[in-house]
């Protein structure tokens, strides 16, 4: 009789990774590193609750793949963090897994030689270095959850995570979602649309179970809590922003309606920039004139930035690779993030002390009675 085979008929290979326990086994959280995510997550959930009145900032590089150039852009950021701690929390981002349209390169992690290759094992140990070393400066680190595997390796170190408007709508991130340790910022939907960003604050606050993989690398059954702490990120699309008063105020209602404190972050880059990196500033210009004129809603901000402006092609000789230049979407150099930080400062800083949390109109008892 002749036996038919039926599974991994599209497999090539496959390859044992090192397991998250062993990989955090050579490459630990410990001393100053461990003091910096600590307090980073305090200090954002602190802003979140309204208990700490400033603004947090997530800026950097669309997607490392220097890391001698993201460890050369984190000093200048600390330094610049420093200044204006007083008024805006800077977490540096991290990104090392990027969503592709079509094909591309997919990242540090998936791809940490940019050439195919595809040596995820040497991604994951290089990529925890470096947010290791960054935590070691004192600077606090974001990425996006992308892979749902990669967080068992790395979300120990990281204090705030995307949800990218490609995955928002997904059951499979929502579930990872709310078992991540970390703040979770939800994107608007591709289309600029708000319902998959509020239907995943709902969904993310609840207890799922799912499947995953354990710190020993084994298949395991996920049961989590569900995360508290998690927002939406406006960053616009089809083709129109929604970083503008209007869309705030609609946003904020939505929320509320909804029965969730209206914590809002604004994307400077993406859709509301018309995917031109020169118009970030403009988008933080309007929402920091936005609180100046009484709201309450707008929380943080992202601004996709690197040392130097604009983006590149990846080249086939990696040798001509430009110096702190984006492989990915362009960016704002650090010259211009500076002065869009320290405008930012002086804009709110003295507005800041005095905000209120919006309310949501519904509460959970409510929420329950209309869903039953």
């Amino acid at each position: 009789m002749t036996q038919t085979k039926t599974d991994d008929l599209n497999v090539l290979s496959q390859d044992t990774l090192i397991t998250p326990e062993q990989l955090k086994s050579k490459l630990p959280l410990d001393g100053n590193a461990l003091d910096t995510i600590r307090e980073a997550r305090i200090a954002i959930k602190r802003i979140l609750q309204r208990e700490d009145q400033r603004l947090f900032v997530i800026v950097g590089p669309c997607s490392i793949h220097d890391l001698d150039a993201a460890l050369d852009y984190a000093r200048r950021l600390k330094e610049l963090s420093d200044r204006v701690a007083d008024t805006l929390y800077l977490v540096m981002r991290v990104y090392f897994e990027k969503p592709r349209t079509t094909v591309g390169w997919k990242g540090f992690i998936n791809d940490p030689f940019m050439d195919d290759s595809f040596n995820i094992e040497v991604g994951l140990h290089r990529g925890r270095k470096l947010l290791l070393d960054l935590l070691e400066l004192g600077m606090p680190t974001s990425t996006e959850a992308l892979d749902p595997v990669s967080p068992q390796y790395l979300q120990d170190i990281i204090a705030w995570s995307a949800i990218g408007a490609r995955t928002t709508e997904s059951q499979t991130h929502r579930e990872m979602a709310s078992g991540l340790s970390s703040v979770v910022g939800f994107k608007n939907g591709t289309d600029g649309g708000l319902d998959v960003a509020i239907n995943a604050l709902q969904s993310v606050t609840a207890p799922h179970r799912f499947l995953g993989i354990n710190h020993q690398g084994e298949v395991a059954v996920i049961h989590t809590r569900g995360n508290r702490y998690a927002h939406i990120v406006l960053r616009g699309g089809g083709g129109k922003i929604n970083y503008e008063a209007r869309n705030v105020i609609d946003c904020e209602s939505r929320l509320i309606n909804a029965g969730i404190t209206p914590n809002i972050m604004i994307d400077c880059s993406h859709a509301n920039s018309n995917k031109d990196y020169s118009r970030q500033p403009i988008v933080m210009a309007d929402a920091a004139n936005q609180i100046i004129e009484g709201n309450q809603s707008i929380i943080g901000f992202m601004v996709e930035s690197n040392i130097n402006e604009g983006n590149q092609a990846i080249p086939d000789n990696r040798d001509d690779l430009k110096y702190g230049v984006s492989v990915t979407d362009a960016c704002v150099s650090f010259e211009t993030t500076e002065k869009m930080l320290l405008d930012l400062r002086d804009k709110v800083r003295t507005l800041l002390p005095g905000r209120t949390t919006p309310r949501p109109s519904v509460t959970d008892d409510e929420l329950s009675a209309q869903a039953g």
